[in-house]
C-alpha cells in the first residue's frame, strides 16, 4: 500500500487536536470497515490505511516524527503496530458500533398495539375498558429456555459461549456474530415442544384500561410492561392503546370545547323562551331573549370537556337554528298574513339595513 499523507488520508488538518483525530477516524473505520463492504477491496484498504494513520497521528512521538520527517520507515522512529495490535485501537474506538464480542445480547420483546374506539361520553367522563390481546408469553414449560424442560442450552462450540467469532485477515482481526448460535453463546440441543425452542407462547391475555377524561381521537396511552415477553429474559415491551372516539348524534368537539344545535321556533326566537337543552352530565335549562337570531350561540362556562392536563374544563356551546314551518295551518297561515300586513321593518333591521345599501348602488 502506497504511503500518502496520514493527515490527508483522515481528512484533517495539520493541527488537529487528539479529539478531532480520534473523531476522523471513527468516522471512516465505520464507513469502510469489512463487515460492512464484504468483498470490497477498495474499502478494505482504505480502512487499513485509516487504521494506521490514526495509529502514527495517536502517539504523540510518532506524529513528532511523522511531522519532522514526514516519512514511514526505521530512520523516521517509525515502528509497526505496538502489543496491542489492531485489535486494541480498533475495539477501544469502535466497541460501540459493532458491539461487545463477550457480552452475550438479550432481547427486549416487542411493543403492541390496540386501537381502542369509546364513545363521546366516555372520551368526556372517563370509564374503564376491559379488552383482550393476544401476545407472546414466557413459555410456562420451558420458563422461556427454549429447551425441553429437564434440560439446560449448552455452550455453543464455535464460539465457546461469546456469542461472536474471530479471524485474522493479516494483520486485521474481525469479529463477526457466530452463525452456529446466532450470537446466543448457547445453542438448544433438545427443543421445548410447547415453544419449539423459542422461549414464548402466544396466549390471550385480559386487561382492565384506564380511560382519563379528556381523552380525543388519536391520544395513546402507554401500559408499561404489557407488551411481549422478551427472549432469554429480555425486558418486556410496553402495550399501547390507541384511542379512536365515535361521532355523537347531538355533540361535536373542538378542543376542550363542546358544541350542539338547538332549534327553536320563529315565535320562540322572537318573543325569547326558556327551555331544557341535552349535556352530557344531564338536561340544563337555557333562556334565550327576544329577538334571539339563527345561529346565535349561547355559552355555557365549564360544560365542556375536562382537560387531559388537568386544569380547567371546556365549555358547552349551544348554537340556536331558528327553524321556519314548512306546513301552516288555516289559523297559522291567517295569523302570519295579519303580522305580515302590520310589519313596518322596525323590527327587521338586517333587512332595513340590506335594504339601504341596495338604494345606495342602485337607486
Amino acid at each position: 500500500m502506497s504511503k500518502r499523507d496520514y493527515y490527508q488520508v483522515l481528512g484533517i488538518e495539520r493541527e488537529a487536536t487528539a479529539e478531532e483525530i480520534k473523531r476522523a477516524y471513527r468516522r471512516l473505520a465505520h464507513q469502510h470497515h469489512p463487515d460492512k463492504n464484504p468483498g470490497d477491496k477498495e474499502s478494505e484498504e482504505r480502512f487499513k490505511e485509516a487504521t494506521e494513520a490514526y495509529e502514527i497521528l495517536s502517539n504523540p512521538e510518532k506524529r513528532a516524527a511523522f511531522d519532522r520527517f514526514g516519512m514511514v520507515g526505521p530512520g523516521a522512529g517509525f515502528e509497526g503496530f505496538g502489543d496491542g495490535g489492531f485489535g486494541s485501537v480498533f475495539e477501544d474506538l469502535l466497541g460501540g458500533f459493532f458491539g461487545d464480542a463477550s457480552r452475550r445480547r438479550t432481547s427486549r420483546g416487542a411493543d403492541l398495539r390496540y386501537d381502542l374506539e369509546i364513545t363521546l361520553e366516555e372520551a368526556v367522563l372517563g370509564a374503564e375498558k376491559e379488552i383482550v390481546i393476544p401476545r407472546l408469553e414466557t413459555c410456562s414449560s420451558c420458563k422461556g429456555s427454549g429447551a425441553k424442560p429437564g434440560t439446560s442450552p449448552a455452550t455453543c462450540r464455535s464460539c465457546r459461549g461469546s456469542g461472536q467469532v474471530r479471524y485474522s485477515q493479516g494483520f486485521l482481526t474481525i469479529s463477526q456474530t457466530c452463525s452456529a448460535c446466532r450470537g446466543e453463546g448457547r445453542v438448544i440441543e433438545h427443543q421445548c415442544r410447547d415453544c419449539r425452542g423459542t422461549g414464548r407462547s402466544r396466549f390471550d391475555r385480559s386487561l382492565t384500561v384506564k380511560i382519563p377524561a379528556g381523552v380525543e381521537t388519536g391520544n395513546r396511552l402507554r401500559l408499561t410492561g404489557e407488551g411481549e415477553a422478551g427472549l432469554r429474559s429480555g425486558d418486556r415491551g410496553d402495550l399501547y392503546v390507541v384511542i379512536g372516539v365515535r361521532e355523537h348524534p347531538l355533540f361535536s368537539r373542538d378542543a376542550d370545547d363542546l358544541y350542539c344545535e338547538v332549534p327553536v321556533s320563529f315565535a320562540q326566537a322572537a318573543l325569547g323562551a326558556e327551555f331544557e337543552i341535552p349535556s352530557l352530565s344531564g338536561m340544563m335549562k337555557l333562556k334565550i331573549p327576544p329577538g334571539t337570531q339563527s345561529g346565535s350561540e349561547f355559552r355555557l362556562r365549564g360544560k365542556g370537556v375536562p382537560s387531559l392536563r388537568g386544569h380547567g374544563r371546556g365549555d358547552l356551546v349551544v348554537r340556536v337554528v331558528v327553524e321556519v314551518p314548512t306546513r301552516l295551518t288555516a289559523k297559522q297561515r291567517e295569523l302570519l298574513e295579519a303580522y305580515a300586513e302590520l310589519e313596518n321593518g322596525d323590527g327587521s333591521p338586517l333587512a332595513k339595513s340590506f335594504l339601504e345599501k341596495v338604494k345606495s348602488l342602485f337607486g
